[in-house]
């Protein structure tokens, strides 16, 4: 049995009236479905430690008779991996003093220390931060054909910048701090975070590498890939994550709206039952270099323009995913929204959801402060 001090938080449920509260918000979802900007969504909405608004909208594709989306459908969270496995895997190790934020990958990572002197400089700050100076995307999939391969190859990938000069959304540095962190650890990503994060905040529906019955649940996120001719549901989009096994430090967790809104509940109580109040805010403080930028430590801030629309506080923090997955905290409202959709089906043309998604969460906003 577990103690109180190691169980969940729980997230009270107060949704009788999301239909009244959040009728514009739901609208402009439903607008999305319509316009094609998504075939399906699921919205979570957290208010003072309850869960305010929780539905799912539209169907898993665009076909008469495909599967509607409900409120427990599983989605593919994309790069939403990076901030609720591979971060607060760096926040447990940072307590326990196993991580230290400002010391040298190559101290970990030896073979990242190839060709070029200015990866000595890099720190796991950096690869936090996304301010290591390596490059946002590269398709090492074309080149690698197993995850030690692909390792291999995230660790000879060109600097695009100066470590340090400058934050530079970067894949291939979670790459390498997810393989840093399980030689740290000694554990594997998804087992670590399977027992220390999603178990012990009740996350019963998130996991890497989904097994084969949970499938039906999976919203899928395309049509076929370049190196996969199939549909693809049920194994991570990614295509770096799927070479590397379906596990990796970028990418590879599928959750549910609500899974979700119990971690960010979890990180709205100060961190409580799995994390200190000043790691949560160690990790989520915007960070002073380099100059501009907009990173915390594995989450992002809100800037000028932001997907999370004009009117959450500066102290708020979160996340997007490539699929069409976005998470955003506002610690001075006591408030989460969780947005998930599967805006890359059947195809990653479709960018409508850059316009929708500031407008939805503007919507939410002026629903909770009665504007």
């Amino acid at each position: 049995m577990r103690s109180p001090s190691s169980a969940a938080l729980p997230l009270a449920s107060a949704l009788q009236n999301q239909d009244v509260v959040f009728q514009h918000a739901f609208a402009i979802l439903a607008e999305g479905i319509e316009q094609r900007a998504f075939p399906g969504a699921s919205v979570a909405i957290t208010s003072h430690g309850a869960l305010v608004a929780h539905k799912g909208f539209g169907h898993y594709t665009y076909e008469k008779k495909a599967r509607a989306v409900d409120a427990e459908s599983i989605f593919d969270i994309a790069s939403l991996t990076k901030v609720v496995a591979t971060t607060p895997m760096a926040m447990l190790l940072h307590e326990r003093g196993v991580l230290d934020l400002d010391s040298f990958v190559i101290g970990t990572l030896p073979e990242f220390a190839v060709a070029d002197d200015r990866r000595d400089q890099v720190t796991f700050r950096m690869l936090l931060a996304h301010s290591s100076g390596l490059p946002a995307w590269v398709p090492l999939y074309k080149k690698a054909t197993n995850r030690a391969n692909m390792l291999q190859a995230a660790a000879e990938v060109p600097f695009a910048a100066d470590p340090g000069s400058l934050a530079k959304y970067s894949d291939v540095g979670f790459i390498l701090l997810g393989e840093a962190l399980e030689q740290l650890s000694g554990s594997p990503l998804d087992s670590f975070c399977g027992l220390d994060v999603f178990k012990r905040l009740e996350m019963d529906s998130t996991r890497f590498k989904p097994e084969k019955k949970l499938k039906g649940q999976i919203v899928p996120t395309s049509n076929g890939q370049e190196i996969r001719n199939r549909v693809i549901q049920g194994e991570v989009h990614d295509e770096n994550a799927f070479m590397m096994g379906g596990v990796a430090g970028h990418a590879g967790v599928f959750s549910t709206t609500v899974d979700l809104a119990k971690f960010a509940h979890c990180l709205l109580r100060g961190g409580l039952p799995l994390i200190k109040p000043e790691t949560v805010e160690l990790f989520t403080r915007r960070q002073e270099s380099p100059a501009g930028t907009s990173r915390a430590l594995g989450w992002d801030t809100p800037s000028k323009p932001s997907q999370s629309g004009q009117y959450f506080y500066p102290g708020s923090y979160g996340h997007l995913g490539y699929t069409g997955t976005s998470l955003w905290i506002d610690p001075e409202r006591e408030l989460s929204v969780t947005l998930l959709t599967n805006r890359t089906w059947p195809d990653s043309k479709n960018q409508a959801i850059k316009e929708l998604r500031p407008r939805f969460h503007d919507a939410v906003i002026e629903a909770i402060d009665g504007k």
